[in-house]
């Protein structure tokens, strides 16, 4: 008896997993810079808590908002390829099917056989088998706006957290490191986790967000030394 088999994808994870990502590293990078700024400006802990924490809300608002309208409008372009290929199937449908026969001629079938499958499919659901093979349209990589701004609000917030927590705990004298180190900690295990969920190398992942992080964070508090103005 032969056993049944499940597969699951990563691709079934890219919209959420890519807001997650995102919003997570843009937390932890933009507060701990913001903080590390006003902290290497003279701040004191009560105005680097404020600074970051009013860097969170504005942040996490951003990020939901940036990628819902970005999202949408991926939405809307699928929705109009969609009803274009409906109007096509419903007018011009030899052409349309003339259309998958050479797609499939393309991948390898020969004539015969192309005209087979795109038979048996258009015959089951034309506009699926069009959108999928023509399009490259499938539910899995459907636009998700809600989805993508939830999650990336949601990482934002919990990335941004982690430094403020570190500011919150650290003693003024050494704040600095705490927030940088803590920060840095925070994105080699994000571009870890994020690589490990996408089937990615960690190695390159950690490297490059931790990289960048730290270039960040380095010319944000270069830039708060520079001015050495306390925020009042």
């Amino acid at each position: 008896m032969a056993r049944s088999h499940t597969e699951t994808h990563l691709l079934e994870r890219i919209g959420w997993l890519r807001a997650s990502v995102l919003g997570a590293n843009d937390g932890i990078v933009s507060t701990s810079s913001l903080v590390l700024g006003v902290a290497a400006a003279g701040a004191d802990s009560a105005t680097m808590l404020l600074t970051g924490t009013a860097g969170l809300v504005a942040g996490a608002m951003s990020m939901a908002a940036g990628e819902y309208v970005s999202v949408s409008s991926q939405a809307d372009a699928e929705a109009a390829d969609i009803a274009k290929e409906k109007a096509e199937l419903a007018d011009s449908p030899a052409a349309e099917r003339a259309e998958l026969v050479a797609i499939y001629q393309k991948r390898g079938l020969d004539r015969a056989l192309a005209e087979q499958v795109t038979d048996q499919l258009m015959a089951k659901d034309a506009l699926k088998a069009h959108l999928r093979d023509e399009l490259g349209l499938t539910e899995e990589m459907a636009a998700r706006p809600i989805q993508a701004a939830w999650a990336s609000a949601l990482a934002f917030s919990i990335g941004a957290a982690l430094p403020l927590l570190a500011a919150y705990l650290a003693p003024r004298a050494s704040v600095d490191y705490w927030i940088a180190g803590g920060s840095l900690l925070f994105l080699a295990l994000l571009g870890g986790v994020g690589a490990k969920m996408g089937g990615a190398p960690v190695g390159k992942a950690v490297l490059r967000v931790t990289f960048w992080g730290a270039f960040a964070m380095t010319a944000t508090a270069g830039i708060g030394s520079l001015f050495g103005a306390t925020v009042a």
